[in-house]
């Protein structure tokens, strides 16, 4: 009875310690991922050649136990740059420091993954200083690239930037530096970290508090001088066409009033000729003397 309990025991031990073994021998890798296994402290590379791991894809895949399966995102992946945190200080050629708030989004390549995994101790942060670095290089000579361009494919830039302010040649320029350092990466960096810069977006420039100040200050003043302009204008305006309408109503009496006296006139021509010019004015005089309260008869001496 005793050695029955021993055997069941033992039995039970073999089926643990295989099901540890089957575990140990088993891996998954999820969609968007590819494993590498490590070997004794080696990662199994390819026949064809030794700096080409060799990859399992999404699915379920036998290991030996001492062997150890290293999983790599192959998706997309974004560095966020922002924040007080994560935003990137720089200074621009002008001295003027500003704060960068950017998003980085590259791929892992899986020809060159040898170079991604094993040539960085943390892949992730490199590439984040890497670019860190690369974007404070290129503000500080974003204004001097019309004569030393990275490369002869990259666009120049215009010289009116060169008229400008640091920061304002910036924030105006901000689609054409982002091309440049895309273009920077993509050309100088290459295949040697093993990954590929998928687009770079500057999404905020912020200028020093004092000079963010003197901006809102510069900002409120124009605003307030196209409001005093617009009212003068309006004003102004308004003034006009009261004088126009003015205009027009004197004409338009003195074209009465002269119309009057060439009526006037040609009825006291008539009279003259009918030769009782004399009598209407008799009668007129004698209209008028009748409608006044005091008059005033100037007699001959």
């Amino acid at each position: 009875m005793w050695l029955g309990d021993i055997g069941l025991s033992v039995l039970c031990g073999v089926l643990l310690y295989g099901v540890y073994l089957a575990s140990r021998c088993l891996f998954q890798v999820q969609e968007g991922q590819l494993g590498v296994l490590i070997n004794m402290g080696k990662v199994l590379c390819t026949k064809e050649s030794e700096n080409q791991p060799q990859t399992f894809g999404p699915g379920l895949h036998y290991k030996w136990p001492w062997q150890r399966v290293h999983k790599v995102l192959m998706m997309e992946q974004m560095i966020d740059l922002s924040g007080e945190e994560g935003g990137t200080t720089a200074m621009a050629s002008d001295g003027t420091m500003l704060r960068l708030d950017s998003k980085l989004r590259f791929t892992p390549q899986r020809e060159h993954l040898y170079h991604y995994l094993f040539s960085m101790e943390r892949p992730v942060e490199h590439v984040k200083g890497l670019f860190t670095c690369l974007l404070r290089n290129e503000i500080a000579n974003f204004d001097q690239q019309e004569t030393t361009a990275p490369s002869e494919s990259l666009p120049t830039i215009p010289l009116s930037a060169l008229r400008v302010g640091a920061y304002a040649a910036i924030r105006r320029e901000r689609r054409l530096l982002n091309q440049h350092i895309q273009e920077f990466c993509r050309l100088q960096i290459g295949d040697r970290y093993g990954v590929r810069f998928d687009g770079v977006d500057l999404t905020d420039i912020l200028p020093p508090e004092e000079l963010a100040q003197s901006l809102n200050s510069v900002m409120n003043a124009q605003s307030e001088a196209q409001r005093l302009l617009a009212q003068t204008e309006a004003e102004c305006e308004q003034r006009r066409q009261a004088a126009e309408k003015g205009l027009a109503i004197a004409r338009a009496r003195a074209r009465a009033v002269e119309d009057e006296i060439g009526t006037m006139a040609h009825l006291l021509g008539d009279l003259q000729r009918n030769g009782t010019l004399d009598l209407y004015v008799e009668r007129r005089r004698g209209e008028v003397l009748a409608d006044s309260r005091i008059s005033y008869i100037k007699r001959p001496s």
